[in-house]
């Protein structure tokens, strides 16, 4: 029996309020990543091809299709719980992939028929290490179109240890300010999907795969550093246009 749609909603807008801890102007920086992929998709007469890596419950991929309801989606994550709520709740908004990002064979899996005009992705590549998210950035540059665009919204450190504390402080101060971290948090968020039930399945599927460390305890590459790989991987031209705090979106054009 498949996830309620009633389910998925409840579970998706909880999702979405305890996000809003951790992403400083979220929605903000989910329209910037629209507002690059729309500009740099007008024109075109085919129908744009997007893909969304670490979709999540699918927040970038409903928001992207609201904006460019000519595109196509495909949108790509390996947890089996939040890729139902999306699917359930979000239905319309893309094709949904399970793949691992970074792992072989992960870009036959998209099932592509054309180039890509865009790859997107929101605080859900961090966890990768620095050889793989390489090997990532080299796996877009072959599969974008020339001219074609990834973009990025993370929170990406500087390199300098006093700058990059005085960004985290902007950006904690701005959450307090929008009373942030009153929401629930990640851990709390977890805790209450373990006691619905209906997910049941859903959570011990995920447990399997689940990683004895989470994505939290990754150490995060500095803002110049992801500059640095995508420049390596074939993009031409990469750099943030957006940054609140040490919460960014890059943009890296394909050469």
């Amino acid at each position: 029996m498949g996830l309620s749609l009633a389910t998925a909603e409840k579970w998706v807008e909880r999702w979405e309020l305890q996000q809003q801890r951790y992403a400083v102007d979220r929605e903000d920086r989910f329209t910037v990543i629209a507002d690059v992929v729309e500009h740099i998709t007008a024109g075109r007469t085919d129908r744009p091809l997007v893909v969304d890596l670490g979709c999540g419950p699918g927040s970038l991929a409903a928001r992207l299709a609201r904006r460019l309801p000519h595109a196509d989606i495909v949108a790509v994550d390996r947890d089996p719980l939040l890729l139902e709520l999306a699917r359930t709740h979000r239905a319309d908004a893309a094709r949904y992939v399970d793949t691992v990002i970074g792992e072989d064979g992960w870009t036959y899996a998209l099932g592509l028929d054309r180039p890509l005009d865009a790859a997107v992705s929101t605080t859900a590549l961090h966890y990768l290490s620095p050889d793989a998210l390489g090997r990532v950035y080299r796996q877009l540059a072959v599969l974008l179109r020339p001219g074609g665009v990834f973009v990025n919204g993370d929170h990406l450190p500087q390199d300098d240890t006093l700058l990059a504390e005085v960004a985290a402080c902007v950006g904690r101060r701005r959450a307090e300010r929008q009373r942030a971290l009153a929401r629930e948090d990640w851990v709390s968020w977890w805790a209450a999907v373990a006691e619905d039930p209906e997910l049941a399945d859903l959570l011990a599927e995920r447990r399997i795969w689940q990683p004895a460390a989470g994505a939290d305890s990754a150490v995060r590459l500095s803002l110049f550093a992801h500059v640095r790989l995508l420049r390596q991987a074939g993009f031409g031209r990469a750099g943030a246009v957006w940054q609140y705090g040490d919460s960014c979106v890059v943009v890296a054009i394909r050469c």
